[in-house]
């Protein structure tokens, strides 16, 4: 089996390569200058330079593979305006779309985010609940899932997979929340009964291989998240129980937070600072996100294997053998 990976040397896309060059697969990466691609080429992955936002740099190094996994996007970068977003999550979903038709290439798997869903007001939403997203991130991945949408309907093998949150050892976003536990520093802002569903990494990549290789995920969206939801409460609680701590019991209210993030925001961009505080930063407290994977248990035999205390626990001990707590 051959594959086509961007992304790949992100969080997610180096996970993804690992297990397919472990299972057997042959792999070429599409990357950019990085000393981040060593890694993949100690693998035995091909590493090939293509500019994903180029519509002719994605045919010139596109090839007829068993599957082309698209994971590369632009995640929460403040400093990064729309037409970044648009060119990353968009223009270069549609030129991959596009190039792989042409080639012929086996199945198309495309990594979206159960964030183009937003605040989820009647939890938990299937594949089917209605998308709203608040940001230039979540708006410009629902674009283009829509690109990738369009070009399935013109014969695409494909199928479009959304995460919820992401974690595992090697993934940097939730250290900061163990360090703050870790120290006893962290604040609960709000009532810490939001809802938050995360993904162990390993998971994923298993979703990612259902989806590339089971006949019944053809033209079809899938949720892909952990065996359950949690509130952040029992989050953070479940974090300080693993690092021997104290549960968290500091607190703010959500609103005074939410009026200074737009405010610091608002302050930091003229001046094209990062802003230490942000709206999308005060979201993580403030907007429900629960999901099920029904669907994807039902046509793919999709089964969360790894729980959240775990997941959490193997992540801590990464943290640990890296010297980052």
């Amino acid at each position: 089996m051959k594959a086509i990976v961007t992304g790949g040397t992100g969080f997610t896309g180096s996970a993804l390569c690992r297990r397919l060059v472990q299972d057997g697969w042959e792999v070429t990466a599409f990357v950019r200058p990085s000393p981040r691609v060593r890694p993949l080429q100690e693998l035995g992955i091909d590493c090939v330079e293509v500019d994903i936002t180029r519509a002719d740099s994605v045919r010139a190094a596109m090839k007829p593979v068993d599957c082309v996994f698209h994971v590369a996007a632009l995640f929460r970068t403040e400093d990064a305006d729309r037409s970044m977003f648009q060119r990353v999550n968009v223009d270069a979903a549609r030129h991959m779309a596009d190039a792989a038709l042409e080639a012929g290439v086996g199945r198309f798997v495309h990594c979206s985010t159960v964030g183009v869903q937003g605040q989820i007001d009647d939890p938990p939403a299937d594949e089917d609940y209605r998308p709203k997203p608040n940001d230039h991130y979540q708006s410009t991945k629902w674009d283009g899932e829509q690109q990738v949408r369009s070009v399935i309907g013109r014969g695409l093998p494909g199928t479009i997979v959304r995460p919820a949150g992401i974690y595992g050892p090697g993934d940097m976003r939730f250290l900061k929340l163990f360090k703050a536990i870790g120290r006893g520093v962290f604040v609960m802002i709000g009532d810490g009964r939001t809802l938050y569903h995360l993904t162990y990494i390993d998971d994923l990549i298993e979703g990612f291989l259902l989806a590339a290789t089971r006949d019944e995920a053809l033209g079809e969206v899938f949720t892909i998240a952990g065996p359950r939801y949690v509130t952040i409460q029992e989050m953070a609680d479940t974090v300080a129980n693993i690092l021997g701590k104290s549960p968290p019991r500091w607190r703010v209210p959500l609103w005074p937070v939410q009026v200074a993030a737009v405010a610091c925001e608002a302050l930091c961009k003229p001046l094209k600072i990062n802003p230490p505080l942000y709206p999308r930063r005060v979201e993580f407290f403030a907007m429900d996100r629960a999901f099920t994977t029904a669907k994807a248990e039902r046509m793919l035999d999709y089964r969360p294997a790894v729980d959240l205390e775990e997941g959490l626990r193997r992540t801590a001990a990464w943290y640990r053998e890296q010297g980052l707590l």
